[in-house]
């Protein structure tokens, strides 16, 4: 893929997690996010959208939401447990990009907490308004939301406002 090709950040949020007497790394998820977390793997695989690179949190959560995911999906990509996903500011979830895709990748799907996943999609979108913003903005980034960006730039210069936010669903959807 040549650095000026369009590329694909898609930005995925835990399902539903319980909260049983364990540590917060620890925390399952609860029935809901059980059945959110398969619909928007579908809801994603029917976009034609598939990552090539899946950067997941370490956390319980994260990875059970993945799986559950994943096995929506025609294929499986290869996917990296990322520790500094866990609980990551979106300016640590930038460098985490840069530093973590390779430039062949061309869409890349992280599965992440808020709010830093609803802070990286709005600093990475940026200076483009539209409806799909503002219908994030207002609504927040509910759990097993999925968001996703377009942008033109190697990976390694992903940096606030680069992206546009093409689209962003719900299990309320």
């Amino acid at each position: 893929m040549s650095v000026d090709s369009s590329r694909r950040i898609i930005v995925l949020r835990h399902a539903k997690a319980d909260w049983p007497a364990v540590p917060d790394h620890e925390r399952p998820l609860a029935d809901r996010g059980r059945k959110d977390a398969p619909v928007a793997g579908r809801w994603l695989a029917g976009t034609g959208i598939i990552p090539d690179l899946v950067l997941c949190s370490t956390s319980e959560r994260t990875r059970e939401t993945w799986k559950l995911f994943a096995h929506e999906l025609p294929t499986r990509p290869r996917t990296v447990y990322e520790e500094r996903l866990y609980e990551a500011s979106p300016g640590r979830l930038i460098e985490v990009v840069q530093e973590a895709v390779p430039e062949e990748v061309g869409t890349v799907l992280l599965v992440g907490h808020n709010p830093g996943v609803q802070g990286l999609t709005e600093v990475l979108a940026g200076g483009f308004e539209g409806d799909t913003l503002t219908r994030l903005r207002s609504s927040g980034f509910p759990t097993s939301a999925v968001a996703v960006l377009t942008l033109d730039t190697p990976w390694k210069a992903v940096e606030p406002g680069v992206a546009h936010l093409t689209t962003f669903w719900s299990p309320k959807d």
